[in-house]
């Protein structure tokens, strides 16, 4: 969802002559924040859930499925019934906020889960509720899903009808496909992140996914554009968008954990990092773009090219002339660097940071490891910026710098407590795992990764490796059936920090060593028979030595179970049944092209 603040949104012009002041001031805030909380110490593993859906309306007589756009309609109903009936705090409440598009809603829980086991009994009956909430709003036809909808930007897929407009000089986003009116109009951050992404860069966004060739997939693969932008934009063999909609209008599945310090936050952080891509992997779940099946499973690159706002001298087109830095990848992508201290020696990835920003934060007692991690961050102008909002108390906000921090969309992302809220610590949120169909799927995935963190705490693990190696992972998990055919690079065996999170102040930093290879991901889950033992066994080792309930026994089982069985190939990922679905259906053409009608037959299948 990202800041949600109130005010006068500034077009990139107006905030231009700001992107100084809001970075300097930014990081002032969070040397104020970091110093007034660094010793917070004592919090309890809480954790919490964000699912976003899609809204459909079925039209059963043509055969086709629309988004529909009345999130913000459903949002304020559903937000007035839990102000009404005054069940925050409730452990079966939900809440709601807005998404970038207008047919997407974001549910949570209405408050943390806490660390007890037995919480994974309630996991998934609240995620039932969530659906259970939405429905009685819905009218006929319609429905929610929890899926990335595979027509976005085809002809006539929103309802109400809308027509992109690209000739639109005060159109924010200017695309062929993707109308602004589906952009969630109920809050103007969205629409305006839009227009700046594309008034920094100083042209629209260009997202090129290749296309899945099948046996009459003309080839080359091209499509005709007669604006000259479009054309240029637009690569041979591969599905062409152009608007941030085709990202961020995706639905996904994030997590976020409360540590007991700082100390703790950084160290998951780091060793959940190489996790990441396993995950993307293991919840595969979008491989049809614009009506075309991609040879592709997931949607990360897409987000990362449909937000990235770098320039052409940043993306090292032309040479640098009005720009600091040549950028390696968008503002959405994997992180560079880790930010625990026995972390830094695999921090192989050449950092862009500004001089003045690093030694702001050094100047300001901020350690060298999260200093660097801040300063390349801040690499990144601000997007967002509100005209009532420049003036700011740094010792009391924190606005300047979540501005940045919130458009920094990594696979793993660190959040300071906020500033007004004594109750929330030190965490992590994370971010790469894809939406699933089912309210067991998602529950199944929650509980598989908050039980990793605890065995990484309990066993004092590290699987850090060479953090380039975890970019190169990311782009090797998103590839078709990356499940079952790819490899990704992990530790050969179990291994330990020399410097775990309590001793950092004992001043003992050594150099860990390690061994990776390249692994299944069946291998990392299920164990490779040989020194890796695997992640599951890893988990079920450390519930055989806690005080487990039948229930919570049974529950976790069942989950875990999944997750090997979709690991090893036994229970297929969304994407691949997808992809088998379209293959095998009577409609298609073996062109790459999925028609309105498969998309209905699809659709209504997994509507609830």
């Amino acid at each position: 969802m990202g800041l949600l603040t109130k005010g006068t949104p500034l077009t990139w012009p107006e905030l231009l002559p700001y992107v100084e002041y809001i970075k300097l001031h930014g990081i002032a805030q969070f040397i104020a924040l970091y110093h007034r909380l660094k010793e917070r110490h004592g919090d309890q593993l809480r954790w919490g859930d964000e699912i976003e859906y899609t809204l459909v309306k079925f039209d059963h007589d043509a055969k086709k499925v629309r988004v529909t756009l009345r999130a913000d309609d459903i949002l304020k109903s559903l937000q007035a019934q839990v102000e009404v009936n005054n069940i925050i705090g409730n452990e079966n409440c939900t809440q709601w906020v807005p998404e970038f598009a207008g047919y997407m809603i974001e549910g949570t829980p209405g408050q943390p889960y806490g660390g007890l086991l037995a919480c994974f009994n309630v996991v998934e009956s609240n995620m039932i509720l969530r659906r259970a909430e939405v429905s009685r709003l819905l009218k006929k036809d319609e429905s929610l899903l929890s899926i990335s909808f595979p027509a976005l930007g085809t002809p006539d897929f929103t309802y109400p009808p809308t027509t992109p407009n690209p000739d639109d000089p005060e159109g924010a986003g200017r695309s062929l496909f993707f109308p602004d009116e589906a952009i969630y109009q109920g809050h103007p951050r969205f629409k305006n992140l839009v227009r700046n992404i594309r008034g920094r860069r100083g042209e629209k966004v260009a997202i090129n996914v290749p296309i899945f060739k099948d046996i009459k997939t003309p080839s080359p693969f091209i499509e005709h554009f007669s604006n000259p932008e479009h054309a240029l934009a637009a690569k041979h063999d591969h599905i062409y968008m152009d608007h941030m909609g085709f990202g961020m209008g995706c639905c996904c599945l994030q997590m976020t954990f409360q540590a007991v310090n700082i100390d703790e936050a950084r160290w998951l952080y780091d060793q959940l990092t190489p996790i990441t891509p396993i995950l993307v992997a293991l919840s595969a779940a979008t491989p049809i773009f614009r009506s075309f099946l991609a040879d592709v499973d997931s949607r990360w690159d897409i987000i990362s090219a449909s937000v990235d706002d770098r320039t052409v001298e940043e993306r090292g087109m032309v040479p640098l002339k009005n720009n600091k830095f040549v950028i390696k990848k968008s503002r959405y992508d994997t992180t560079d660097c880790y930010i625990y201290e026995c972390s830094a020696p695999y921090n192989d990835i050449e950092l862009e940071y500004d001089e003045k920003i690093l030694q702001q934060l050094l100047d300001g007692g901020i350690d060298i490891h999260l200093a660097k991690h801040i300063a390349h961050m801040f690499i990144r102008d601000p997007l967002q910026v509100f005209k009532e909002r420049i003036e700011q108390d740094d010792t009391k906000s924190t606005e300047h710098f979540e501005t940045i921090q919130s458009s920094n969309w990594m696979n793993m992302r660190f959040k300071p407590p906020p500033p007004d809220n004594p109750s929330i610590g030190w965490r992590v949120e994370f971010r790469p795992t894809e939406i699933q169909l089912t309210s067991f799927e998602n529950s199944a995935y929650c509980c598989f990764v908050v039980l990793l963190t605890r065995v990484i705490i309990s066993y004092n693990l590290t699987f850090v490796m060479n953090i380039s190696k975890v970019t190169e992972n990311m782009k090797r998990a998103q590839k078709r059936d990356a499940v079952l055919n790819e490899k990704l690079h992990f530790r050969s065996k179990l291994a330990t920090c020399d410097t775990p999170p309590e001793a950092k102040k004992a001043g003992v930093a050594k150099e860990p060593s390690y061994e990776t290879v390249e692994m299944t991901v069946n291998e990392i889950i299920n164990g490779d028979g040989n020194e890796f033992p695997g992640l599951v066994p890893l988990i079920r080792q450390f519930l055989d030595g806690a005080d487990l309930d039948v229930d919570t026994r049974c529950t976790i089982t069942q989950y875990l179970t999944f997750i090997q069985q979709r690991a090893s190939g036994e229970i297929f990922t969304l994407a691949h049944w997808m992809r088998q679905f379209v293959q095998d259906h009577s409609k298609y053409e073996k062109d790459s092209h999925v028609g309105d009608e498969i998309i209905y037959d699809l659709l209504k299948i997994v509507s609830f």
